[in-house]
């Protein structure tokens, strides 16, 4: 029964054809078989494969999304600039189209973000602003800075990667049918953890039309995020406290992008860090797979709800990026002692933190 499981996701299909630059070869990612995870639950579990995008992650697709909007919208035109406020990785997704499309790029983040990341958007040519990390509601927030700037620019924009829709929509035009192409429209489950919204939203809406509403779609939630009692509670929003060691998800509000889905959502698992880590090490000694703490919450959240829905189901999630952009904190064993995570790691698996 796995080995039919098995042959729709293990052969990666490519266009018939050359593609024309870094924008065409963004998509058509693979669906990994998780074997391990499968055999553990009875299940099918699918790890779509985001980081083969050519920048690396899935925040590919909603740069590529937001941008060509905004082209068809007239609000940039050839030579223009564009600017974000990122956590990261639609950061690095931006500076490549617009290198690719001979924009400008600017890009605010927080200054709690890996030195990965921040060097490779200056590799980019990007002009990277780093600010203190302050809440939403704080005008000093790096999305409301990111926003003033193009406000004083002529032929720029702010992509506005949280509340513009544009992001939701191009996971819905490619990554849901994508995912339903390659599990033949048999998918009982998708999860995944959301930042902007963009992706759970996008996947989930084209998901659920397709199935006839039959597919659940669940959040998976990190510490210091309120989107899991969102959904507990019935749509109650509390305080944000606490964090995690993942970057780019979790959430303190109901982004315009989650906004358009957040009703249809089935239910929601919380994800604490130990797990992440964990899973980290273990899809890399196991599956030969080497994914962000992101990503393996996810894989954490897909197992989960393959357990809980039990044997003889589909459950896909989201492999949003590699460990390479991480590897400095996730592979430091002094940098898991002091998150308390190190003996998170089980023991055969430690042999793999092997930075000081």
């Amino acid at each position: 029964m796995l080995n039919a499981f098995r042959r729709p996701v293990l052969a990666r299909s490519f266009t018939s054809r050359a593609v024309n630059g870094f924008t065409e070869a963004i998509g058509n990612t693979p669906l990994i078989y998780l074997k391990g995870l499968s055999e553990r639950t009875g299940c099918r579990v699918l790890g779509k494969a985001e980081f083969q995008n050519p920048g690396g992650s899935v925040k590919d697709r909603a740069a590529l999304g937001v941008i060509t909007d905004a082209e068809e919208k007239g609000r940039i035109k050839p030579g223009g600039t564009v600017v974000e406020g990122t956590a990261g990785n639609t950061g690095i997704g931006l500076a490549h189209v617009c290198r690719a499309k001979g924009y400008r790029c600017v890009i605010y983040m927080p200054d709690t973000q890996s030195q990965e990341k921040i060097d490779l958007l200056k590799m980019l040519g990007a002009d990277v602003r780093p600010v203190p990390a302050v809440a939403y509601e704080n005008p000093k927030n790096y999305n409301h800075q990111a926003r003033d700037f193009a406000k004083t620019l002529d032929n720029a924009i702010w992509t506005d990667q949280f509340d513009n829709t544009a992001n939701a929509n191009a996971h819905y035009k490619s990554t849901g049918p994508e995912i339903w192409e390659q599990t033949e429209g048999k998918v009982d489950g998708f999860i995944c953890a959301t930042g902007t919204g963009g992706t759970l939203a996008g996947v989930g809406k084209f998901l659920k039309e397709k199935s006839h509403g039959k597919t659940q779609v669940w959040i998976a939630d990190p510490p210091g995020s309120v989107l899991y009692s969102y959904i507990q509670s019935g749509g109650k929003l509390t305080e944000r406290s606490g964090g995690s060691i993942t970057e780019g998800i979790g959430q303190g509000r109901i982004t315009n992008n989650l906004g358009t889905f957040v009703n249809d959502i089935d239910a929601a698992l919380h994800i604490a860090d130990a797990k992440s880590i964990s899973m980290v090490y273990e899809m890399l000694d196991s599956e030969g797979i080497y994914i962000g703490a992101s990503s393996a919450l996810n894989v954490v959240a897909a197992f989960e709800m393959a357990q809980k829905l039990g044997p003889g189901h589909t459950v896909v999630t989201v492999l949003c990026d590699g460990a390479y952009r991480y590897q400095s904190r996730l592979f430091s064993k002094k940098w898991l002692h002091a998150k308390g995570l190190y003996d998170a790691i089980p023991d055969g698996l430690k042999k793999y933190a092997v930075l000081d």
